[in-house]
């Protein structure tokens, strides 16, 4: 936080500004975090929200630096889900490092933490049940690979947000689809909350493979097999206008096939925001290459803006 002051003397008023970096601190409960919240609220800080599943990389931090331009107070969350994973295993398997996590987010001067357990968002086998419903944006893509997937992602985030009730909440680009639907949780479900959802930019590593906290589990081979997720996706589109659209599915198909460390789950042009399926190319409308990869065991998301 900053403050300012002003020094006097005998000809000038200058005006200095000094930063004072509060003590991060950490809860476990929820109702400990809302009366800390509300007082932040009642001294007139906004709070900006970054909800993550751990294993932070340089991408979730990127969001912290994001919420930290436009808020007083940059509260995160720290909650591996268990309601979002359709692969027992996949849950079993994702990665956690709370310690580590925690010493990063004070670092990049995060101000608050929320890390609670399973029974604290989940008292109940009722509170884990979805009462929202999103028509077709989760029919495709994430939603038929994944089924249930997204009824976990809106009633955890419908929860993190009634209990933080932050001005705003980042989310990154890499998980796209997920954003358009916490877009629609917040604007038609939690409209009386007022949370403002910002969309920030994949983060990658050097090589353009997307951070993600799934890449620590990626062997060496695999890692270095996964750049060419990223670099098809490129190659696609600066070249997508001289094919057809499943011309361009079957080339990128093959080329990320072609390498036996990875298998293609889906690969799908849609529109944003409305995740139109694309069946020919259009220069009015929002075009993103959407594609999910099986790496081994290891199950990798990206995208990119094709127009």
């Amino acid at each position: 936080m900053c403050i300012a002051f002003l020094i006097y003397s005998d000809n000038f008023v200058t005006l200095h500004f000094i930063m004072i970096h509060r003590k991060m601190e950490v809860f476990e409960k929820a109702d400990l975090l809302r009366t800390q919240i509300d007082k932040l609220k009642a001294d007139g800080m906004s709070i900006g929200f970054v909800p993550t599943m751990g294993a932070l990389h340089q991408g979730h931090l990127s969001l912290i630096e994001n919420a930290r331009k436009k808020n007083d107070i940059v509260v995160a969350s720290i909650f591996v889900n268990p309601t979002q994973f359709n692969n027992p295993n996949d849950l079993k398997n994702y990665p956690r490092d709370l310690d580590k996590d925690l010493k990063l987010l004070e670092k990049n001067n995060c101000d608050v933490v929320f890390t609670p357990s399973v029974s604290e968002i989940y008292p109940d086998e009722n509170s884990k049940k979805s009462e929202y419903h999103f028509g077709k944006i989760v029919e495709v893509m994430e939603g038929k690979f994944r089924p249930g997937h997204f009824d976990g992602v809106a009633n955890v985030v419908s929860r993190l947000f009634k209990i933080v009730q932050p001005d705003n909440a980042y989310f990154g680009q890499k998980d796209f689809q997920q954003y358009i639907l916490i877009k629609i949780l917040a604007g038609k479900y939690l409209s009386d909350l007022n949370i403002q959802v910002h969309r920030c930019p994949i983060i990658r590593e050097p090589d353009g493979l997307a951070m993600s906290s799934r890449n620590v589990l990626l062997s060496p081979q695999q890692r270095k097999s996964a750049v060419l997720i990223s670099q098809t996706l490129f190659w696609a589109k600066d070249n997508y206008q001289k094919l057809s659209v499943n011309e361009l599915k079957k080339a990128i198909t093959d080329k990320i096939n072609a390498d036996n460390n990875l298998k293609v789950e889906y690969i799908e042009f849609v529109t944003d925001p409305d995740l139109d399926e694309v069946n020919e190319w259009a220069k009015d409308r929002k075009i993103v290459a959407c594609i999910a990869v099986q790496v081994g065991k290891v199950r990798l998301i990206d995208n990119v803006y094709f127009n």
